[in-house]
Formats: structure tokens, sequence, C-alpha cells
């Protein structure tokens, strides 16, 4: 039974990127639960470093259900920080969505 929906992105940042601009990422991303209320948990992280072949970043995201997550996914505020801070230093993204 399931009772809530989850959404992971992790991202490599391209050759170059500062650990300023991945703090900014997390802090615009942080604003964002205050912007869109059908967000439940949200946390965001740079990778510690602990392991080799690891990613750089990562959100993980919890909703009431699917169309909540739709309604993150496309909200415009979510679009901004996508469009203005992550996709121009983006090297690499992955991502899953599944139902908790």
């Amino acid at each position: 039974m399931s009772s809530g929906f989850r959404h992971v992105v992790m991202f490599v940042w391209a050759e170059g990127t500062t650990v300023a601009q991945q703090e900014e990422v997390a802090a615009k991303l942080a604003e964002l639960p205050g912007q869109i209320p059908q967000i439940a948990a949200y946390s965001t992280g740079i990778d510690a470093g602990v392991n080799p072949n690891t990613w750089d970043f990562v959100v993980v995201a919890d909703f009431a259900d699917r169309d909540a997550y739709l309604v993150y996914r496309d909200h415009p505020a979510h679009r901004d920080v996508i469009d203005a801070y992550i996709t121009p230093i983006a090297a690499q993204r992955a991502s899953v969505q599944y139902d908790t």
C-alpha cells in the first residue's frame, strides 16, 4: 500500500563548477517548499566525498501522491531554478520516481 510518492534526482556538475555554485543551487531549491505547498518533505545534499565514483549532488522530495509531484515538476518556481541555476552547470542528470 502506497503512502506517498518520492522523487530523487542526482547531478554530476560540469568541470569547473564551484562549491559556491553548488551552494547557490541548494539555497534556491531550499526556497521551493515555501512556494510549492505540494512538497511534503525536501532535502538536498552535496556529495560528502567519502566514496569514489559518486554523483555530485542529490535532491530527495516527497509528495502525497503522483499528482502532487506533477504540480511540483511543472511549477514555474521549480522550472525557474532548473533553467537559471541547474541547467547551466549540469553535465549529467539521473532521476527516479516511485511510490513509497
